[in-house]
């Protein structure tokens, strides 16, 4: 099994340690993530939700620099280093072109095709990457590294230039497949899928996304170079690995901001999602989800069928960062992010969550299945030791958060 990298939605995972396609946020894996909201949150998790913040993005590898996400800019890392300056953010510098033999996707590679933005509100930071058409009234199918983290969602057909905002139907964050729903789509055009039997090794094949979030959908051709293939997304900062297993495999130059974009066969139907790409590989190697996996997961998820990996619509929050590392007996507090229920309730940094509706707390995972259990709009009942010893309890009402 090859080890990968999987950030930017704008990046890619995938090959040898391979690296996700989304440009911007860190976004992969599931469970507690890394906040950033303010120096006491650095060495913190986000117990609701599977964002990253204030992580560098590349330093090796794909070579993001040292910048926060698109904030910062791709910086002048190792490896295929994307731009040297203040990139997509607005600092000083240019974002950069991506490497490889890619050229503007014809008409054709376009159509069912959409670009995606998000904002990642609590990791002060924003993310690019790519999308398939599902229906025509704006089902799109995308990665969930791609949503991951997002506060909101606003996506472009690059063929008319009408923006819609989306919402989350579902994500299966094990799988790394998401649905979005655009408000007030209709007869938007649907992505031409795989009618046949998927790709063999050496078919032809062609990768189209959004490469280096540039707002431009780009193609990359090649062959594929294997199927079945397993790979496991390398662990950035907070940021957990991640093992996907019966990838399609190419040399196709898969680039950051191609995350959730087509991969074509020689017919011109979309064979797979383009997922991943090889960070310390001297020839491209990327890596897709088959398209008949991935569509298995969005129909469960337009079905509403919840599970141990897919989760429906939004994450309950409560709005604090967890310390990554502590000895209490219970979820320590690392941050409180204003204008959440937790600020509400008046926790506070240093507290110690004990309980949850009477169910004790020993640990932040604890509190991660207590609240994973309840749906924005929830009332709970949170009780916490402050940094005194004195106990509090308050009932709070949980509220939407980031995409998982």
């Amino acid at each position: 099994m090859k080890t990968s990298h999987r950030r930017l939605t704008g990046w890619i995972a995938g090959g040898v340690a391979a690296a996700a396609l989304c440009t911007g946020g860190i976004a992969i894996g599931a469970g507690v993530s890394h906040a950033a909201a303010d120096a006491a949150a650095k060495n913190s998790s986000i117990v609701e939700s599977t964002w990253y913040g204030g992580a560098s993005a590349f330093s090796n590898g794909y070579g993001y620099g040292s910048g926060n996400g698109y904030g910062g800019g791709y910086g002048s890392g190792n490896g295929y280093g994307y731009g040297s300056g203040g990139g997509y953010g607005g600092g000083a510098g240019s974002s950069g072109s991506p490497t490889g033999a890619t050229t503007t996707a014809t008409d054709a590679q376009q159509k069912g095709v959409v670009i995606i933005d998000t904002v990642l509100a609590y990791d002060q930071a924003q993310a690019a990457g790519t999308g398939i058409v599902l229906s025509s009234s704006g089902e799109i199918l995308t990665n969930n590294h791609v949503v991951a983290g997002a506060t909101s969602i606003e996506v472009t057909i690059p063929s008319t230039g009408a923006t819609y905002t989306a919402s989350v139907v579902g994500t299966d964050a094990t799988d790394d497949v998401a649905v979005l729903k655009l408000q007030g789509a209709s007869g938007l055009d649907t992505a031409k899928l795989d009618s046949g039997g998927g790709v063999s090794t050496g078919d032809a094949v062609t990768a189209v996304g959004n490469a280096g979030g540039t707002g431009t959908l780009v193609q990359a051709s090649g062959t594929v170079t294997g199927t079945g293939a397993s790979i496991t997304t390398q662990a950035e900062g907070s940021a957990p690995s991640e093992s996907l297993s019966g990838l399609i495999e190419t040399n196709a130059d898969i680039q950051p901001g191609d995350s959730g974009g087509p991969l074509y066969d020689s017919a011109g139907e979309i064979v797979g999602i383009d997922t991943a790409a090889s960070t310390n590989s001297a020839t491209p190697d990327g890596y897709a989800i088959p398209i008949s996996t991935a569509l298995s997961i969005a129909h469960q998820i337009e079905n509403g069928q919840g599970g141990s990996n897919i989760t429906i619509g939004a994450r309950a929050f409560l709005g604090i960062g967890l310390a990554a590392q502590s000895s209490a007996d219970g979820a320590e507090v690392a941050a409180v992010y204003d204008g959440t229920p937790a600020a509400s309730a008046g926790l506070a940094q240093g507290d110690v969550i004990t309980g949850v509706d009477g169910t004790a707390i020993s640990s932040g995972d604890d509190l991660s299945a207590a609240l994973a259990a309840h749906r924005p709009g929830d009332t709970v009942r949170i009780t916490w030791t402050d940094t005194s010893g004195a106990s509090h309890t308050a009932d709070v009402t949980l509220t939407s958060g980031p995409a998982a």
